[in-house]
């Protein structure tokens, strides 16, 4: 199963959940795909989806899912890093009204390498990350839930460092 989140922003991301509606109906071989939509306008036509979930549905679906894809908030990546699993994470940004700025691009290009994520700015590349997506990952190496605290802490660090405190 592949589990997507665009997180609670109220600005819509009708970018992220077409294209992986899209990629659903071309390559149903895929398996289930359930994407928890936000405030986008954009409705599946080939994914289960609903527009928020609580945060118990969120964290089962996460520990359910082959895959899981997030929007650049670090809330919604942690989860599946702290459950060992390797996030897709499509950041929002600016120039398609998905946020006010790019602040999730930014964020997430300085971080990639540190925290084990996957970074997809244009949803184009989603199709072959998702169907070579094991190939992929082979030495992303992820925290397991148990360095909880040490990867907090380490992120705290990174943050710190670009915020020049």
């Amino acid at each position: 199963m592949i589990f997507v989140t665009v997180g609670t922003h109220e600005q819509q991301f009708d970018r992220l959940v077409a294209a992986v509606d899209r990629i659903k109906g071309e390559k149903p071989q895929i398996g289930e795909v359930v994407i928890q939509t936000g405030y986008s306008g954009y409705k599946p036509e080939h994914c289960r989806w609903k527009n928020f979930y609580s945060y118990q549905e969120m964290v089962d679906y996460t520990k359910k899912a082959g895959i899981v894809i997030t929007h650049g908030g670090p809330s919604s990546f942690m989860l599946p890093i702290k459950m060992g699993k390797v996030p897709i994470v499509v950041p929002r940004q600016k120039k398609y009204g998905e946020h006010v700025n790019d602040h999730q691009l930014n964020f997430c290009r300085k971080i990639r390498s540190r925290c084990g994520i996957l970074l997809v700015e244009d949803t184009a590349l989603l199709d072959d990350l998702i169907v070579n997506y094991d190939s992929r990952t082979s030495g992303v190496m992820p925290e397991p839930e148990n360095h909880t605290q040490q990867f907090v802490d380490q992120l705290q660090r990174i943050i710190d460092e670009l915020m020049g405190f």
